[in-house]
């Protein structure tokens, strides 16, 4: 659930969550594009968020080990000293040519360059910064201890930013002379009111400022069957004919499931029932300490008996999973149990969004993490019960802090104006809480690195061997995404055993995600030499394809639980006869290697994966008469109850 607050130099397309719900805010408006892209799920962030986040703000053994690396290193030291008291030199004389980038939105503000003595202030603290990220990458510490140290000094740095000081901020003072001294009281109000209550960080949405059902996750449809755990919800199907084989999403397990279903015209859920699909949603109860034992066999269990179900429902041999972030983690486990049992041809295909399963230096979150932090973490969480979402919340708050913490001290405490409304950043803190026993798993997990290990770990009784998992499978990655780094995602290609397709969005972990066709400077990456990457995205009109709109199943090619797909299995193999088989573009080890190669296709990868999907889901029928069946009869419309849960 964010992501850098500039887009890569070579990827200049701004965030795919920059609009908003009837939102509002011009361009100095808080809640900007970037701030939306900041806006992550918090899955990984788990021992911080049950230990506190001050901690990380603590000198560590990391710390010691930076000094002992620098003393040892005097001339390094020196040499940097000597380089930033010479640019501190011409800064004085006014002869500095440092100057904050066109993206730095802190310093935007015309004062900041017209005014001599701020144009001074902003070069200093520029070259202050500079010299300190040159200093910590000259002492070549591990990788662990670098990345924690960053985390330090990224956070230190956007702390001493000129543009948060009320005494000198040209904002702060316009506001105030503007409102007569009105936007001091309510930046004050403002302030206390954020203190006493989690997360403890500045509002980024007005607490009001969205409903879900009345403004978000307003697809209709109705929950077809409901379980402890979660609710399962059909959609309203809108096209005459609908593809045979349901899809069925699971969202992550610490927010909401309505981050596929934002507003109209940016909700991935209406996208896909618009183009045909038979489109089901998991919704999670929001768990409590009476549900601490609740574990990944628990949530793998209703990711399984919710694909039985969607099965039933549209009378199909198959049903394909399009999961995010944690729960692409258990439903990759699903598809292992599975195949392990034998019932592999239940699962037509297996779309993984921002999902890391080789947890090998996964990023900052990663770097976090170690044997003594998590038992400590553990721990906590036992005693409580679950892990709250505010505190997950606050973690990830610090790990983007001008995005996430500044840009609304500014916004919120030295303007005095209320964040502008947006529908990601209303989501991402619209937080659930995890229960104890899934966090202790999710941690171990990591740990073990054990979905890299076949047969470490288990699902519903299974040994978990994703080598074996066979069916084709979609994976799809940000490449600002610093809490899942699509490099991590991209080693999903090495664990998987079917033919995958893997694609590299603009932005980052859920702006990424909410990537609607109507973003006109949306792209993503994908490796040209991929048979599907062509033309024929989807393989349709290729008789060597999975089935599509011209290989449908039918008698010569007939699909069912044996043959899924209506694929004719080894008569059908992939080589170099038959491109549109099953084993797909071999991918590289290096992600540096794929991405060389990898093309650009303008666009939102979202038609992308409908074709891909409708290629893999079974040719198309009628629509159903109506929603449910005998077995599971529809309840309440749609979102359902447990979303709505506190």
């Amino acid at each position: 659930m964010t992501d850098n607050a500039a887009v890569p130099a070579d990827d200049p397309a701004e965030p795919a969550g920059s609009g908003s719900a009837g939102g509002a805010g011009g361009a100095d408006a808080a809640g900007p594009p970037d701030a939306a892209e900041a806006a992550g799920a918090l899955d990984l962030l788990l021992s911080d968020a049950a230990l506190g986040a001050a901690r990380r703000f603590l000198p560590d053994a990391a710390t010691l080990r930076l000094a002992v690396r620098l003393a040892r290193r005097p001339r390094t030291v020196a040499t940097r000293a000597a380089s930033l008291a010479a640019e501190l030199g011409r800064v004085a004389a006014g002869r500095s040519q440092i100057a904050a980038g066109e993206r730095d939105r802190r310093f935007a503000d015309p004062a900041w360059r017209d005014n001599p003595l701020l144009r001074r202030a902003v070069q200093a603290y520029l070259a202050a910064g500079q010299s300190a990220d040159a200093l910590l990458a000259e002492a070549e510490l591990d990788w662990r201890d670098d990345e924690r140290l960053k985390f330090l000094l990224m956070n230190l740095i956007a702390a001493a930013a000129p543009s948060n000081n009320p005494l000198i901020s040209p904002v702060a003072w316009k506001a105030l002379v503007d409102t007569g001294g009105l936007s001091a009281v309510r930046g004050v109000r403002a302030l206390l009111g954020d203190l006493a209550t989690a997360p403890r960080t500045p509002a980024m949405v007005p607490p009001g400022a969205f409903e879900v059902g009345r403004d978000l996750a307003m697809t209709p449809g109705a929950v077809v069957a409901s379980w402890e755990v979660c609710e399962l919800i059909q959609y309203q199907p809108v096209t005459d004919a609908v593809h045979r084989f349901p899809l069925l999403i699971v969202p992550p397990t610490i927010n909401k499931f309505y981050v596929t279903d934002l507003a109209p015209g940016r909700s991935m859920i209406e996208f896909l029932v618009g183009q045909g699909h038979q489109v089901f949603a998991i919704s999670w109860r929001n768990p409590d300490a009476r549900h601490a034992d609740w574990d990944l066999s628990t949530y793998g269990g209703a990711v399984a008996d919710a694909l039985d179900a969607v099965r039933s429902i549209a009378a199909a041999a198959s049903a394909s999973i399009c999961a995010l972030c944690s729960g692409g983690l258990i439903s990759s486990m699903v598809a292992a149990h599975l195949t392990a049992t034998g019932r592999s041809g239940q699962l037509a295909s297996l779309c993984l969004g921002v999902t890391v399963l080789d947890q090998a230096r996964a990023g900052t979150a990663a770097a976090m993490i170690d044997r003594r932090t998590a038992a400590a973490a553990i721990l906590a969480s036992r005693r409580r019960g679950y892990l709250d979402g505010r505190a997950l919340a606050e973690v990830f708050a610090w790990l983007r802090p001008d995005d996430l913490i500044w840009n609304y001290w500014v916004n919120n405490y030295l303007q005095g104006r209320p964040p502008a409304p947006f529908d990601i950043l209303y989501w991402n803190a619209d937080t659930t809480r995890m229960p104890a026993a899934l966090h202790r798993d999710f941690i171990e997990l990591a740990l073990s690195n054990a979905l890299t290990k076949p047969g470490e770990a288990t699902m519903l009784g299974s040994p978990v061997d994703l080598s074996k998992v066979d069916v084709d499978s979609y994976v799809v990655a940000g490449i600002a995404d610093h809490l899942c780094p699509w490099q991590s995602c991209y080693r999903n290609t090495q664990l998987l055993g079917g033919s995958v397709r893997f694609v590299l969005s603009t932005s980052g972990h859920i702006a990424s995600m909410v990537n609607p066709p109507s973003n006109p400077k949306a792209t993503f990456r994908s490796a040209p030499d991929n048979p599907d990457d062509q033309d024929n995205p989807s393989g349709l009109n290729n008789p060597g394809s999975p089935s599509g709109q011209d290989n449908p199943s039918g008698p010569d090619n007939p699909s069912g639980p044996d043959n899924p797909s209506g694929l004719s299995g080894q008569d059908n193999p992939s080589g170099p006869d038959n491109p549109g088989g099953l084993s797909g573009p071999n991918y590289p080890a290096d992600p540096a290697e794929w991405l060389a190669r990898a093309a650009t296709t303008r666009g939102s990868w979202w038609p992308d994966y409908s074709a891909w999907l409708a290629a893999r889901s079974g040719g198309q029928r009628d629509r159903p008469a109506g929603l449910g069946s005998r077995r599971f009869r529809p309840a309440a419309k749609a979102p359902g109850s447990y979303v709505l849960d506190r």
